[in-house]
């Protein structure tokens, strides 16, 4: 074969490749990606548009949010982010928030990663049996757990307390976290681990210097769902913690919304709101690239 030859046949395949890369849409396509993007842009509005108005509200009067709701407000002031800090005590509750969600977050993760862990890594009597239950604890109605927790938690004393709601939330957050975590630790290569053992290092060293930052994409992951879903738990709160001085955000909001008739001060209600859902949003801002990395990783493995 000539150069010449050669060298078109070589051109014809680069040909051939490229053509192959830039496929043409289809019409049926083009369909499928315009309504895609109308109904993204129209589902955006839906969310965008209340969280809007809420935050507009929280900066009016009462009178003001009856007699224009969707103007801007004549002034731009902290007085309701004030009276909703301090005269209706969502400075303790948020405070009381952080301390339940945060202690129960660091918990179920500690112990989540190390049921997943042992559960994923090593041949155990009785540990499919383990993993089982744990995957019917994700089927198990929260409401139907609520007289037998109230009881439990009596006692124990711990019923209207914020241990025994630390203790509630990591009861019902671990199964989750074990089903997630257990894939991560499932994929992770025996190798390392083996390569350790050899290097002398303990089952705990291990554990917590070698696999556990491997795994660190499903931990990522777990944390940030585990977190918004603690911090609006609504139902476990508002049944086993009736000691006003102990309330969580999610019962602070119930018990300002359900005041009678215009007695509620509206425009401290909505910067209420927005104190509540405002550690949510800066999470999820900060995180979302590593949630989304997270759960590629994942379902890739």
């Amino acid at each position: 074969m000539s150069l010449d030859t050669r060298t078109s046949v070589t051109i014809d395949k680069r040909a051939a490749r490229s053509s192959a890369r830039t496929v043409q849409s289809t019409t049926s396509d083009k369909v499928v990606g315009g309504i895609s993007h109308v109904v993204l842009v129209i589902w955006s509005i839906a969310v965008i548009l209340p969280m809007l108005w809420t935050l507009l509200s929280s900066f009016k009067t009462t009178r003001e949010i009856f007699a224009s709701p969707f103007s801007l407000p004549a002034s731009w002031n902290l007085d309701n982010f004030l009276s909703a800090w301090t005269k209706y005590n969502f400075g303790l509750m948020f405070l009381n928030t952080v301390i339940v969600v945060g202690v129960s977050l660091v918990l179920v993760m500690v112990l989540g990663a190390m049921c997943a862990y042992v559960l994923a890594r090593f041949a155990l009597p009785g540990s499919r049996v383990i993993y089982y239950l744990m995957l019917a604890g994700l089927t198990f109605p929260v409401f139907l757990a609520i007289v037998p927790l109230f009881f439990i938690l009596q006692g124990m004393g711990l019923l209207n307390t914020l241990p025994g709601l630390i203790l509630t939330y990591v009861a019902f957050a671990l199964p989750f976290t074990v089903f997630f975590l257990f894939s991560f630790f499932k994929s992770l290569p025996y190798e390392i681990q083996e390569a350790a053992y050899v290097d002398g290092a303990s089952e705990w060293r291990t554990f917590f210097q070698v696999m556990l930052p491997m795994a660190r994409p499903g931990l990522a992951a777990v944390a940030i769902m585990n977190f918004l879903g603690l911090w609006n738990q609504f139902l476990l709160p508002i049944s086993l913690n009736t000691d006003q001085t102990k309330y969580v955000l999610s019962q602070g909001m119930a018990s300002f919304a359900s005041a009678a008739g215009y007695q509620v001060d509206f425009g401290a209600m909505f910067a209420a709101v927005i104190i509540t859902i405002v550690p949510v949003l800066i999470v999820y801002i900060v995180f979302q690239r590593q949630l989304q990395g997270s759960v590629s990783q994942g379902t890739s493995k």
